[in-house]
């Protein structure tokens, strides 16, 4: 009878667990791009009307920041980004792993800045309240490229990052779940798809 009750609640405690899990996971990312990466270190600029460049002061800013961490790390794999968020348009940049965007203040992430060295290049591809995936754009060693929008008040809901050798981590806040799952990969896709739930904030490093 006590072995019968112990597997009973075994079986609960799994299901419940099981449905936490289930929950966490169908936050995730679940569609990828119809379109695969093209090679980082190439140039591929996204088209259309929800195509955004940052201005030149943003991307400077990214692109001088990821040229310091790798003049005190020549050899390290460095990448740096900036977010621009509802009400407070671009951020300053931060770089490996630090958090680009907001938390706990139900702002958007619209669009993100993303640079890197020691990697051969980065691709990035951003999926969009009301357009889908936006379309890769990708920028060769040291410099920066922009994915997503300003000036539309369209929320981001997942992005995809690609780097020329090796892998790449990244790891999502969106609204009702908070942080995901951190995700690695080469490419990675982080956030989610068809939920209508927005970006917060982004953790990227290589």
């Amino acid at each position: 009878m006590k072995n019968s009750m112990s597997k009973a609640a075994g079986a609960v405690l799994g299901m419940a667990l099981a449905g936490v899990l289930g929950a966490t996971g169908v936050a995730q990312a679940q569609a990828t791009p119809s379109v695969p990466a093209p090679a980082p270190a190439g140039s591929a600029v996204i088209a259309g009307p929800s195509a955004v460049r940052a201005p030149a002061s943003v991307i400077a800013a990214v692109e001088a920041a990821t040229a310091r961490q790798h003049a005190f790390a020549p050899n390290a794999r460095v990448v740096c980004y900036s977010a621009h968020v509802q009400d407070i348009g671009w951020q300053a940049a931060v770089c490996d792993g630090q958090v680009a965007g907001t938390t706990g203040q139900s702002r958007r992430m619209e669009a993100v800045v993303i640079a890197t060295r020691g990697v051969g290049g980065v691709c990035a591809n951003a999926h969009l309240a009301e357009v889908g995936w936006q379309g890769w754009a990708c920028a060769g060693e040291g410099a920066a490229v922009t994915v997503g929008t300003t000036g539309q008040s369209r929320r981001m809901e997942a992005l995809g990052v690609q780097v020329g050798s090796g892998g790449v981590g990244a790891q999502a806040h969106i609204a009702s779940y908070g942080w995901l799952n951190s995700a690695a990969g080469n490419p990675v896709y982080v956030g989610s798809t068809g939920q209508s739930l927005r970006m917060e904030a982004v953790r990227i490093w290589a």
